[in-house]
């Protein structure tokens, strides 16, 4: 399977304006190649291929005044950026044709220049780890990377992105193979997961408190706007100040990563076999808004299914309208707290006299409903 191993680099000055003309060069391509589609498509003529769009934004286009410039940077990046738009064309095609999974998307935006900024540079550009470590790319040389961990191959492309706090990341793709863990008793390990907001999970054993990364930091946050909001446009103060608060939604975006990834190993680690509940995340963000895009339960399950694939435990995604909190399991009956009102409720006894902690309850019930599920044959892996 592929992975991404991302490094934090750190580019000298004359790196950095080279990484910028990188950034503003694939832009352009981008644009400009999106203009030539959109008025073929207009004047109801063929949609021009990937070849003749290269050799009429890049190859004809150095010959010209105005795009001269897109030879100070390497061809690689302005082609990768030619297959990223007809990457986008084929995904909102296939939308449209329903052959996708996921949300209906729409068609290729021109790029403006924004926080975030990447340029890929796949084999044909010959980047290579110089002998001390450093990260050789064409036309910008070597670059200082911070490595926590080593390569498990060779890289078949490397990208370079700058995030909006001014930071400078290098991210991998490598072919790794899967690493199933040594396996457990399914009886005495499996655990079923109900995910929520006054814990962020509910397993078998323990429960996960919510980190609530974005309601401690919400008070610093709120004064960096307003200081931002203050600051007259263009000027060198609301540049500082837009950095500040990008800064601390970076902190937010690493605690937050951070505390799902080291979650989800252990989890996996534990487990020989998972039943997460499927919930519409969408949906809840629109009752509870901050809550639940603080929890980050979306990328929480995806990671988890991820792990869960590579390391050779089963996982399996128990029906979102599966009942698990209103289900009584000691005698099945639905008589537990229903509704928005029921979501205050954390402990109820059943007509049967049997007094339940919601979460613990949940947990049982879609630790029992994964079972039949794989007993059937039907895990979701």
């Amino acid at each position: 399977m592929k992975l991404r191993y991302q490094f934090r680099v750190y580019p000298s000055a004359p790196q950095e304006i080279e990484l910028a003309k990188a950034f503003g060069c694939a832009r352009v391509v981008w644009n400009d190649a999106l203009c030539i589609r959109q008025d073929a498509y207009t004047q109801d003529k063929p949609l021009p291929s990937i070849v003749e769009l290269a050799k009429l934004v890049i190859t004809e286009a150095k010959k010209t005044t105005e795009r001269e410039w897109l030879g100070e940077v390497s061809a690689v990046v302005l082609q990768s950026s030619l297959r990223d738009l007809q990457t986008a064309y084929s995904n909102f095609f296939a939308s449209k044709r329903g052959t996708r999974k996921g949300p209906k998307i729409g068609p290729p935006r021109f790029k403006k220049k924004a926080s975030r900024q990447a340029v890929r540079f796949t084999k044909a550009a010959r980047f290579s780890i110089t002998e001390d470590g450093k990260l050789r790319v064409p036309k910008i040389g070597d670059v200082e990377v911070r490595w926590s961990r080593e390569l498990p191959c060779e890289p078949s492309s490397v990208t370079v992105i700058k995030d909006a706090a001014g930071r400078y990341f290098t991210s991998f793709v490598v072919e790794a193979e899967d690493k199933p863990l040594p396996e457990l008793d399914r009886a005495e390990t499996d655990t079923g997961i109900d995910l929520g907001l006054s814990s962020c999970a509910v397993l078998r054993d323990r429960k996960i408190a919510s980190p609530r990364f974005f309601r401690r930091q919400e008070k610093k946050l709120r004064r960096a706007q307003r200081k931002l909001s203050r600051c007259a446009k263009g000027s060198n103060n609301r540049r500082k100040a837009k950095l500040a608060v990008a800064r601390i939604h970076a902190r937010i975006a690493d605690q937050r990563r951070d505390f799902i990834e080291q979650e989800t190993t252990r989890i996996t680690r534990e487990s020989q076999a998972v039943y997460l509940e499927d919930l519409a995340v969408k949906g809840m963000a629109k009752s509870f808004g901050k809550s639940v895009h603080d929890q980050s339960l979306g990328t929480f399950a995806r990671t988890l299914e991820a792990k869960c694939a590579r390391y050779g435990r089963t996982f399996v995604k128990v029906d979102r309208f599966f009942p698990s909190t209103q289900l009584c399991s000691h005698c099945g009956a639905l008589t537990g707290p229903k509704g928005k009102a029921g979501l205050r409720i954390r402990t109820w006894t059943c007509d049967c006299g049997t007094t339940h902690d919601r979460d613990q309850n949940a947990e049982y019930n879609l630790r029992l409903e994964g079972r039949s599920l794989v007993a059937e044959g039907r895990p979701d892996t």
